[in-house]
C-alpha cells in the first residue's frame, strides 16, 4: 500500500507571505528597540551607593537589559534542579 503525502510534516508553522511568524516578530522587536535606544539619548545622573556618574540613558538601560538577563538565564539553571 502506498502512502500519499500532502505535503505537510505533521506540524503546522505559521507564515506571512511565505516568512515564518517567528522572524517577522524577532523583527519587530528590533526595530523597536532602536526606536527606543534612539529616543532616549539624553545624558541621566545615575547615582550608586556612594558616588554618581553622568551616562546616556541608552547605556543604562542596556546594562539593566544585561543584567537582568544574566540573572535570569542563571537562576533558570537552578530551577531545572
Amino acid at each position: 500500500m502506498t502512502r500519499i503525502s500532502d505535503g505537510s510534516s505533521g506540524s503546522k508553522r505559521s507564515e506571512i507571505g511565505g516568512i515564518p511568524t517567528r522572524y517577522i516578530g524577532i523583527v519587530v522587536i528590533v526595530i523597536l528597540a532602536v526606536w527606543f535606544l534612539f529616543a532616549n539619548l539624553d545624558k541621566v545622573k545615575i547615582q550608586f551607593w556612594v558616588f554618581t556618574v553622568t551616562a546616556p540613558l541608552w547605556i543604562a538601560l542596556l546594562a539593566t537589559l544585561l543584567g537582568g538577563g544574566a540573572l535570569g538565564w542563571m537562576l533558570k539553571g537552578r530551577r531545572a534542579r
